[in-house]
């Protein structure tokens, strides 16, 4: 039985994290989609919590998925989840950059190899950031997130104040 894992800060989950998961669940037996606070980006929206919430509700449907938390080494929690496989979503050049050093790297450590898969075209613009700050302004994310998410973005702003 192959396990895969979906990481990410997921802050919030938009559409196109959404899509990485339900293509990556066709392929693997089990998916443990790990939510983390990434230090490298700035202070969090959501709670882990709070995120973890939000996937386990657009994640509902899949029957082999999982969603956790955690912190540390993404190596180190990919080994004690018995998983085979990172698989991580790309929307452009750029993010092949920058994973490919840390799948190169977490491959040196673990063994264990990531799996890349493009972000469909419809969702290669999105990021939780834009999102996050369109949301901020009052814009309308409906198309871009799940509609769980959007109702607790539109709850975390008020459109008539610039937060």
């Amino acid at each position: 039985m192959a396990t895969a894992l979906c990481p990410g800060s997921f802050d919030p989950v938009t559409n196109g994290h959404l899509d990485i998961i339900e293509r990556t669940a066709r392929h693997f037996d089990h998916v443990v989609v790990a939510v983390i606070r990434n230090p490298q980006k700035s202070q969090s929206l959501f709670t882990l919590e709070e995120r973890q919430e939000m996937l386990a509700e657009v994640t509902g449907h899949l029957a082999n998925v999982r969603i956790d938390f955690f912190t540390g080494l993404l190596v180190d929690y990919a080994r004690e989840q018995g998983a085979h496989a990172i698989v991580k979503g790309l929307r452009a050049v750029s993010d092949f950059d920058y994973e490919l050093q840390m799948a190169q790297m977490n491959q040196r450590l673990s063994g264990i190899d990531t799996f890349f898969i493009s972000t469909s075209p419809q969702y290669s613009f999105l990021s939780s950031s834009l999102v996050r700050e369109v949301a901020r302004f009052g814009g309308d994310v409906s198309s871009m997130v799940p509609a769980v998410v959007a109702a607790r973005l539109a709850g975390r702003f008020d459109p008539g104040q610039s937060a």
